[in-house]
């Protein structure tokens, strides 16, 4: 368990949420001054990311401009922005929070973690992120060739023909991201920062397959098609063309070369241990995702201890069932690969996945009332990833609604291989994603009427993570939607397996200097994947340190907040849950001060 000592405490947080009257009084003047702050780096912040303006729906308007642009992705643009969050911090460090409401506290504390933490990174020459780093500029999950195509056909707007110019205006832009990218790639190289030989030769195959993608099929030219064709508007698909044929693909195929000249000196070791100050690089990315202190070690140990108990009550429900043969792992191993639980690895069967999870989803919705205050107005739609990038993608994720309201929340799944879902283990999954997990939580946060813009649009990877991994035991416990499927529950305690186990590779690829081969072995092991499966969970961790932490020590600790409210007389399920959402996705030092009685 997680010694609350161990949390990260900002000056700001630490105890002073719930302070005594005479300290509570509210300003208004002290809480508009850092309201202020913090909004000006808002949409300063937009500026700088047009992509994340687009996706919260504030490309309009006196932002209308944002629609034509991307990113700036050049080394130039980089190391601004080190220089910027330094300057940052130091700035927060300086507001004077006296007077501050407790509302206004919140808000700081929340600023004054993510300011500190991405003035941290900044120490980093290398990778793509600052405030929660990733030591790679692309990879098989990142980088402009993976989100780009993505974010045009499934965010970017298109309501008349200046949408339709914006979006060719976009695919520009696109081609000089992909440039600057390749420079940085090689700037990197030099330092010693290249991708591990496995993980080069899988990123090398999805971008060379948008490279080869004949170009009407591709979705740059197919979703600007569709979307104008629909408004009556033609033309463009033509001159889409033209630039995927004379600038992106040109762009595309200088980075596959750049990324195949790499492969004589790729190596085998996947942690970033290797890397230049690798170690503290580690560091900074378990601190940033799980917002804690806890050390690589703490984590470990944690994992190796929550595997044990999770499969000894996977054991407990499994031997009266008759399933006694073999270590826990092997026999749920068996029960994946058991033809009944699987849909078939065809169009019609990815269909009938899918069909499942919306059923999952209508079923659960009428019974969450009894458990929630407040539910969100948006709605959420499953959708698969696309097929371009499912090779790397990871096996779910969601997108949050716009700040507006303009376009529901997405849950994604990854139907490479329908194999890598049995049914039983897809119930969870939707609950995780959608309601009452991560739509739930980020619709809530979005359409929230009292906190501030760069809240609403803010998280922390613990918390949100943690929330959702904790509702999938809201549906499993509460709602007891497994009461009479044993095999179902099964599938249940199987997601937390997965997220312990989640700890203990992790820690094990970047601090104990495991192999790739050992940690795919392991997972392998405790049953949670089948062999496909786990290589590309293992590989997604290879590539972003630390963030496969935030799951369960964020779900740890919401679990024991909720064991410390059960305790005390009065307890309200309803009111729980609206009191750990109300106030926006934070820090775990932060929540846990804010729900103290």
């Amino acid at each position: 368990m997680i010694d609350r000592r161990r949390l990260l405490l900002t000056a700001a947080a630490g105890g002073a949420l719930c302070a005594a009257p005479a300290l509570a009084r509210v300003s208004q003047d002290a809480d508009a001054r850092l309201d202020g702050l913090m909004a000006q780096r808002f949409e300063e912040s937009l500026e700088r990311s047009p992509e994340r303006a687009t996706s919260l729906g504030l490309d309009r308007g006196d932002k209308a401009h944002l629609a034509s642009r991307l990113t700036d992705a050049s080394p130039e643009a980089v190391e601004a922005s080190r220089a910027r969050v330094v300057r940052e911090w130091e700035e927060l460090q300086a507001f004077d929070t006296a007077g501050l409401s407790a509302a206004g506290r919140i808000n700081h504390a929340v600023a004054a973690f993510s300011a500190e933490t991405a003035a941290r990174g900044a120490r980093f020459t290398y990778g793509s992120g600052i405030g929660r780093p990733g030591p790679y500029v692309i990879s098989q999950l990142a980088g402009s060739y993976f989100n780009t195509p993505d974010f045009l056909a499934n965010q970017h707007r298109i309501e008349d023909a200046a949408g339709a110019e914006a979006y060719l205006a976009r695919l520009e832009a696109f081609s000089e991201t992909l440039e600057h990218e390749t420079a940085r790639i090689q700037t990197d190289a030099a330092q010693g920062v290249a991708l591990t030989r496995v993980i080069l030769d899988k990123t090398i195959t999805q971008v060379s397959g948008l490279r080869d993608t004949p170009t009407d099929q591709t979705t740059l030219v197919a979703a600007l098609v569709r979307k104008t064709a629909e408004l009556g508007l033609y033309g463009y698909g033509d001159r889409a063309a033209a630039l995927v044929d004379e600038r992106i693909k040109p762009a595309l195929d200088r980075q596959v070369q750049v990324l195949e000249g790499q492969r004589g000196t790729a190596g085998d070791d996947v942690g970033v241990w290797r890397l230049p100050d690798g170690e503290a690089f580690y560091a900074q990315g378990l601190r940033s995702n799980t917002t804690t202190t806890l050390s690589a070690a703490e984590i470990h140990a944690m994992g190796l201890e929550q595997v044990a108990d999770i499969a000894a009550e996977i054991d407990a429900i499994m031997r009266p069932m008759g399933m006694t043969e073999g270590t826990v792992g092997e026999r749920v191993t068996a029960l994946n690969n058991d033809p009944q639980y699987l849909y078939p690895n065809t169009d019609e069967g990815r269909a009938e996945l899918l069909a499942a999870l919306n059923a999952q989803v209508e079923a659960l919705d009428p019974l969450l009332p009894r458990l929630f205050g407040r539910l969100p107005r948006s709605s959420v739609e499953i959708r698969r990833v696309p097929v371009e990038i499912q090779t790397g993608a990871p096996g779910g994720y969601y997108q949050g609604p716009p700040l507006d309201g303009s376009r529901p929340g997405a849950y994604y799944i990854n139907l490479r291989d329908t194999a890598n879902w049995p049914k039983f283990a897809l119930p969870t999954l939707t609950y995780h994603e959608a309601s009452p997990g991560h739509h739930l939580q980020v619709a809530l946060q979005r359409e929230s009427g009292h906190l501030p813009d760069w809240r609403r649009a803010g998280g922390f990877s613990a918390y949100n993570e943690g929330w959702a991994l904790y509702a999938e035991s809201v549906a499993g416990d509460d709602l007891d939607v497994y009461a009479d499927d044993p095999v179902g529950r099964i599938g249940y305690l199987l997601s937390y397996l997965f997220r312990a186990t989640r700890l203990v590779v992790d820690t094990g690829l970047h601090d104990k200097r495991w192999s790739r081969q050992q940690a795919i072995d392991y997972m392998v092991a405790q049953g949670v994947k089948p062999p496909n499966a786990a290589q590309s969970e293992i590989d997604r961790y290879c590539v972003m340190p630390g963030q496969a932490c935030a799951y369960k020590v964020g779900h740890t600790v919401i679990a024991r907040l909720r064991a410390d409210a059960e305790a005390r007389p009065g307890f309200d399920l309803r009111a729980f849950h609206d009191r750990v959402l109300e106030n926006g996705s934070m820090p775990l030092a932060v929540l846990e001060d804010v729900m103290r009685p």
